[in-house]
């Protein structure tokens, strides 16, 4: 190695004027493709299919498939799908996503004390832009030297949570000064979240209650659930927790588990099944809402809303209706808040007098105040 080279980024400038003490917020979600043309459908596929969290198979087996057969093929039949949502924002994922990004900043802008540290909001996406590697370098500009890490799923799963943990850690290998560092790695069970997807559902029963209620959640082969993946038994008290909340009988909610991929087996019952079956059982009103997404998708704008909307209408269902997904609703970007505020506690009163011991409970499982959030039950 030569004088004056270094394996590290050097630590960018940053102006005397600016909090040293400042707190990056990184809220991180699966992402989306550049724009909806076979072109940029390769490229975000490519980068998606790749990763191993998702697709745990052999790299001598399954890079040959991926390659010669699937984005061969499958760029060009999803990039119609995409053309069906695309706004003139662009990806509604995104789109949402910055909403917010501008909505979360200044709820905490607003909850800051005097003295306190300043918070700064970033997006960051697993796969496509912008990247986790651009949203850590806008924190790390504005001076920020603790960092907490919040994926958008509310469930944790190895394909999302921990594939997201995993580009975050690959980015700061070069960083010279790593951030203090936190992670809030599920949210399943939050008061707050609950009540948010109780009110949607809600306001949705205004105009009349359905004969069912079907929580459709992303699906993942049910070899990661044998392996140790707490995702469906996350999932499964969701619905559990919700139907509390709603205080309706458990009979009237059916929990399923969409966008199957493959052949392998994955976890059910089936979604597309599911909306083929109820109006053969006599059930042909049915609304539709899935709380394992933070932000409308694809999955949940062309799967739901118009792919399975399809499947329940041509088995003789009279009325489906989709609950749109939280997005950027107040109450839930006030539970979002709450959740960070909960979990930066130590650092916004760093310095200060400690404060009195708290007198609520402590937050449930995933929801943690400091350290590492690696979830710990099944």
């Amino acid at each position: 190695m030569t004088s004056g080279t270094s394996l590290y980024e050097p630590e960018p400038r940053v102006e005397a004027s600016v909090d040293r003490r400042a707190i990056g917020v990184l809220l991180a979600n699966v992402g989306t493709p550049a724009a909806p043309t076979p072109k940029a459908l390769r490229r975000y596929l490519r980068q998606f299919l790749s990763d191993t969290r998702i697709a745990e198979v052999p790299r001598w087996k399954w890079l040959p498939i991926l390659y010669l057969f699937v984005l061969t093929t499958r760029p060009q039949r999803v990039a119609k799908l995409y053309e069906k949502i695309w706004t003139d924002e662009g990806s509604p994922l995104l789109a949402i996503g910055k909403r917010q990004v501008e909505g979360i900043e200044r709820r905490l802008r607003e909850a800051q004390g005097a003295g306190e540290p300043t918070f700064h909001v970033a997006i960051g996406m697993r796969y496509g832009t912008p990247s986790i590697r651009s949203a850590l370098a806008e924190l790390r500009n504005r001076g920020c030297t603790r960092l907490l890490f919040f994926p958008l799923f509310p469930q944790y799963s190895a394909a999302t949570t921990a594939s997201t943990v995993d580009m975050l850690a690959r980015q700061l290998r070069r960083w010279r000064w790593v951030p203090e560092l936190r992670t809030i790695n599920s949210y399943y069970d939050d008061p707050g979240f609950l009540r948010a997807l109780a009110a949607s559902i809600r306001e949705t029963w205004a105009d009349g209650e359905p004969d069912r209620l079907v929580l459709s959640y992303h699906g993942v082969p049910k070899r990661y659930i044998d392996n140790g993946d707490p995702y469906q038994c996350q999932c499964l008290e969701t619905t559990r927790l919700l139907v509390e909340e709603l205080g309706i009988d458990a009979e009237r909610v059916i929990s399923t588990f969409q966008s199957q991929f493959g052949r392998e087996l994955w976890i059910g019952p089936k979604t597309d099944a599911t909306m083929r079956e109820l109006p053969q059982a006599g059930l042909g009103n049915v609304d539709v809402a899935c709380p394992g997404f933070s932000a409308d998708c694809i999955e949940t704008l062309e799967e739901i809303e118009v792919e399975n909307r399809g499947y329940f209408e041509e088995s003789g269902g009279e009325r489906l209706r989709y609950i749109p997904c939280l997005n950027d609703r107040p109450d839930h970007l006030d539970a979002l808040t709450d959740l960070i505020l909960r979990n930066t506690r130590e650092w916004r009163t760093l310095g200060a007098p400690a404060p009195p011991p708290a007198s609520d409970a402590p937050p449930r499982s995933g929801v943690r105040e400091s350290g590492s959030s690696t979830p710990t039950q099944p």
